[in-house]
């Protein structure tokens, strides 16, 4: 039976699996989870009743199905995106709530932001800053549109990655890194992806430590850390130059920090083209890094 209408949304996530060949890489570039383009295209076979693809552990095809909707999809998603140039995307306007850690915010999103704002000027923008735990949990509620969230290397977390940089220790001076008892340690409140790393890098090297400082601004933690109260894991960037760093030498080795972007399945045209734009800005930001 013929469906009664065809859904732009299911139809785009149908045009960006046939075009790369991937869930995952699909989800990449809608910015959005493999499990949200999975849930996109059940919902659009169901409505044409017909398997468009064939799936197994090396690739996904089309099927007969999937090839005659193929180029429909292309024309309609076109025409869609043709009707809408047209008019100008200065028009837009909504509420979009983003959730960002504070050091990335303070450290990257300020020129982004801004150039968002100025494009789109009748977009609301409502930014959280907060832990990375904290702001999954608020993203999977409901009440983020787009997350920025810090990744372990080993973490499974949908996102598309889209920032990476070494991350040390940073101390006042060297002789903290020497110390022999406890490290002293400048740290967020619990759950911090940061704490964390700190705390288990240091266990591996068989190295003891404690929180001697607990804070949950960045301004504040440098503070700490200029006063001797001890050391922090920080990203190299972020790192003042009166302050010393170590990157492997006196301390254990850290792994590098990875930032992914996460766009909700029901996010509006303005909260998607809000994640295009921070994406791109922070790609260009890192091709021009040393």
């Amino acid at each position: 039976m013929a469906a009664a209408r065809l859904d732009l949304t299911l139809l785009r996530a149908f045009l960006a699996i046939a075009q790369t060949g991937s869930f995952t890489r699909a989800g990449e570039l809608l910015l959005c989870s493999q499990s949200a383009v999975s849930l996109q295209l059940r919902r659009l076979e169901q409505s044409l009743g017909q398997k468009l693809f064939r799936r197994n552990v090396r690739a996904v095809t089309l099927t007969p199905a999937g090839e005659r909707l193929l180029p429909y999809a292309e024309r309609m998603l076109a025409l869609h995106d043709e009707a809408l140039a047209s008019f100008g995307e200065a028009m837009l306007d909504g509420r979009v709530r983003l959730g960002t850690p504070e050091d990335f915010a303070t450290a990257h999103l300020p020129r982004a932001l801004a150039g968002f704002a100025e494009a789109h000027p009748r977009v609301q923008l409502e930014v959280t800053c907060d832990l990375t735990l904290n702001l999954l949990d608020l993203f999977r509620a409901g009440k983020l549109d787009i997350a920025l969230a810090k990744r372990e290397p080993a973490a499974l977390l949908d996102g598309q990655q889209v920032w990476s940089e070494p991350l040390v220790w940073a101390a006042r001076d060297e002789g903290l890194f020497r110390e022999n008892g406890r490290m002293p340690l400048v740290v967020s409140p619990e759950p911090c992806v940061y704490r964390k790393r700190a705390f288990d890098t240091l266990s591996r090297a068989q190295r003891q430590a404690r929180a001697a400082y607990v804070c949950g601004s960045l301004a504040g933690s440098l503070a700490a850390v200029r006063a001797g109260l001890g050391v922090a894991v920080l990203p190299r960037d972020l790192v003042p130059e009166d302050l010393a760093k170590d990157a492997g030498t006196l301390m254990p080795a850290l792994s590098d920090t990875e930032i992914v972007l996460m766009t909700a399945a029901d996010a509006g045209l303005p909260a998607r083209r809000l994640a295009q734009h921070i994406a791109q800005a922070l790609e260009e930001e890192r091709a021009q890094r040393p």
